[in-house]
């Protein structure tokens, strides 16, 4: 009798033990799901000076290049006296580059900082350039020549690179900084509840809160110049084919969730996840925001800015933005590869257009492959309404400005 009720006391148990397992886990989708994982390079093209000659901008405006043999060149900066800065993120350092004739071309290269590895986000405020790679965010006064003081570690346990480590940063309107935190991985739910979202720092004390959530990478983010409302742009998720998930634009809101793991663009369930906890994916996502515009999948957006107060920029410019699109390794035909114009009309997306493109051309045509000799990645527009572009695929700057 006793071996009986055992039995049934073990068996209940680990039947609850079971149900309370998968309500923390949540339960596999319910259909079979397949994913496709597409892996297609574009030909990489050394870069040639007469290369410029096959880059298209609108009319009216025209494309130069302004510096070259700069290795990886990353996220950019104007800085007060026109300079422009530069990240690299795989060397470790910062450069300055300065045009003193006016040119369109930078004649004065000098390293303002090395040995911080992974350094990717920059941004100025009050006489300090701050900068971040995946775990710290530090600080530097800047001199009256444009070279930097020493520094000042403000922040030192951001999550854990894995494998979006590309932090980028921007001060608001309100005064905070802002970080954006990739998701650890391709497609996973993190433990890390700072992986994949946009984080607020108060500069006062340096400490930290998730402002927005579900956001799997947006390396790129800007505020509108006339609102003053924060809008990126954000990674979809690899080895769902080759058509989607959708690069999102997003208007990020505080205490906006998403949708990623769990869902992409407007609330478009990703079927082949497990339901969340306690909950299904149909009812979860009802709660997320959803994006308000949805790009080609797999252009890969690095950085976004908006026009701003830029001079000598067309008056339907006003309140629009750029996003340099790093361009696809997996998608069965190439995409990206170029910058394009994020059109707003009464401060929200509406649209895009192309404003850069031509790195992509034929290449090996009996294979049907494409050949690329550029990857879009820095975006920085100057108050003059200069364009700056960095290629981090071969090392150039190029300058766009209106004719």
């Amino acid at each position: 009798m006793k071996t009986w009720k055992t039995t049934l006391t073990l068996s209940l148990t680990l039947l609850l033990l079971g149900n309370i397992a998968s309500a923390q886990r949540g339960l596999p989708p319910k259909k079979k799901t397949r994913s496709a994982h597409v892996t297609k390079y574009p030909q990489h093209l050394d870069f040639l000076p007469e290369m410029v000659k096959l880059l298209k901008v609108p009319e009216g405006w025209n494309v130069s290049i302004a510096a070259s043999g700069l290795g990886r060149p990353r996220m950019l900066y104007n800085g007060p006296n026109g300079e422009l800065y530069i990240t690299r993120r795989d060397a470790g350092d910062v450069l300055m580059l300065k045009d003193k004739d006016g040119d369109s071309k930078f004649e004065e290269l000098k390293t303002v900082l090395y040995e911080f590895k992974g350094v990717h986000g920059i941004t100025m405020k009050d006489g300090y350039m701050y900068l971040c790679n995946n775990m710290q965010l530090r600080r530097y006064p800047v001199k009256a020549d444009g070279t930097l003081g020493d520094m000042e570690l403000l922040i030192s346990d951001l999550p854990n690179g894995g494998q979006h480590p590309n932090r980028t940063i921007d001060f608001g309107p309100d005064g905070m900084l802002y970080i954006s935190v990739g998701t650890l991985c391709n497609d996973c739910k993190e433990s890390d509840k700072e992986a994949a979202t946009m984080l607020q720092v108060d500069p006062k004390t340096w400490k930290r809160t998730i402002f927005a959530s579900g956001l799997r990478n947006t390396i790129g983010f800007d505020f509108h110049p006339q609102t003053g409302e924060l809008w990126g742009i954000d990674n979809g998720g690899d080895a769902k084919g080759s058509k989607w998930p959708p690069e999102e634009v997003n208007h990020i809101i505080k205490g906006g969730n998403y949708g990623y793991p769990f869902a992409y663009g407007k609330r478009e369930v990703d079927r082949s996840r497990e339901d969340p906890p306690g909950d299904i994916k149909e009812e979860w996502v009802k709660t997320t925001q959803p994006s308000v515009l949805e790009l080609r999948a797999h252009m890969a957006p690095i950085a976004f800015q908006f026009f701003g107060n830029a001079k000598n920029i067309p008056q339907d410019y006003n309140g629009d933005g750029l996003v340099a699109w790093h361009g696809s390794w997996n998608s069965s035909k190439p995409v990206g590869f170029k910058v394009q114009r994020i059109k707003f009309s009464n401060g929200t997306a509406v649209g895009a257009e192309d404003f850069l493109t031509g790195f992509l051309k034929p290449g090996f045509l009996m294979f049907k492959r494409k050949a690329r000799f550029g990857r879009p990645a820095g975006i920085s527009i100057t108050p003059s309404g200069m364009v700056y572009i960095s290629d981090d695929a071969n090392g150039v700057i190029y300058a766009i400005k209106r004719d």
